[in-house]
C-alpha cells in the first residue's frame, strides 16, 4: 500500500527542517543554539510517516523510544544521539551552560549527521529532500 500523500508531505516538512538545521550548523558550528542538534534526529517525521501519533518534545530519548515501537533496529542509531537533547534547550536560555567548544560542536554535528543518515532510509524516498541527502553523504 503506498504511503498516505498527506503523511509524506508532513514527513518532508520535518526533513526539510532537519536539512536547514544541518546546513546552519555547518556554517556556524559554535552557534549558541546549534540548530543541527535541535533537530538532530527527525524522528517525528518517522512517526508521522507511519501514521503513529507522537507527543511534541525535544527529548530524543522519548522520540526514539516511540520510534522503536515501529522499528526496533533503530536503537543503535538513536542511542548515540540522545545526549544531543540538551542542545535543544541549554543554549536558548540564560544559565550555567557554557557554549560548546569547536571540537564539541563538531562531534555533536557528526553525531547528528550519523543519526539522521541512519533514520532517513526508513522514510519513503519521495519524502526525503535531495538537499538533506547531500548533507548526510
Amino acid at each position: 500500500m503506498p504511503p498516505d500523500p498527506a503523511r509524506v508531505a508532513e514527513t518532508r516538512e520535518w526533513l526539510q527542517k532537519a536539512s536547514l538545521d544541518l546546513r546552519g550548523a555547518r556554517l556556524r558550528p559554535r552557534s549558541p543554539t546549534p540548530a543541527a542538534r535541535r533537530h538532530a534526529v527527525p524522528l517525528p517525521a518517522g512517526r508521522g510517516g507511519h501514521d503513529k501519533p507522537f507527543r511534541k518534545t525535544h527529548s530524543l530519548e522519548e522520540l526514539g523510544a516511540a520510534f522503536e515501537l515501529i522499528d526496533v533496529t533503530l536503537r543503535s542509531v538513536i542511542d548515540p544521539a540522545v545526549p544531543l537533547t540538551e542542545f535543544a534547550w541549554a543554549f536558548r536560555y540564560p544559565g550555567d551552560h557554557p557554549t560548546p567548544t569547536v571540537e564539541e560542536a563538531r562531534q555533536g554535528l557528526a553525531t547528528a549527521v550519523s543519526a539522521i543518515a541512519g533514520v532517513v532510509p526508513r522514510f519513503p524516498p519521495e519524502a526525503v529532500p535531495p538537499a538533506l541527502l547531500d548533507l548526510i553523504r
